[in-house]
């Protein structure tokens, strides 16, 4: 299976954290799995993810902060998957800098869904093979 890269997962719940691993690592990410956020941060800064996912309710710091701190060190975009299921929660989140919000409970194909989204493969350059020129009779150039 071809590798989607590095994904950063910041998530407080065990069973959580290993059901995102579980899904994510069966479309090709390498999960690396934080239960805090400054675990998470760092991991971020370090790792050079492709994906990161985000829960809101962390122990050691609030999501939003974590995901201004992360989108400040990486260009990779921010899933936030939080209980947080208001409107005002999902709007603070995206002003934060996830590029994408799934709220739990959620169903692994809507995590999956939303991971191949954000994440997608790179396409791989295509080898330039020349192309023969069809044969084209060449008139003689006069000499003067």
């Amino acid at each position: 299976m071809t590798s989607r890269g590095i994904c950063v997962v910041i998530e407080d719940d065990h069973d959580i954290r290993d059901l995102i691993d579980l899904i994510l690592s069966s479309e090709g990410f390498d999960v690396h799995a934080f239960e805090t956020g400054t675990e998470g941060v760092m991991a971020a800064e370090r790792l050079n993810p492709a994906l990161i996912t985000l829960d809101l309710g962390l122990p050691d710091m609030d999501g939003r902060e974590a995901a201004k701190l992360v989108a400040a060190l990486t260009p990779a975009p921010i899933l936030m998957i939080t209980a947080f299921a208001e409107r005002e929660d999902e709007l603070q989140g995206m002003a934060s800098g996830a590029a994408a919000y799934l709220i739990k409970p959620f169903r692994p194909q809507q995590l999956r869904e939303a991971a191949l989204e954000l994440a997608p493969l790179e396409l791989a350059p295509t080898e330039l093979v020349p192309t023969p020129l069809a044969s084209v009779p060449l008139a003689p150039i006069p000499l003067v």
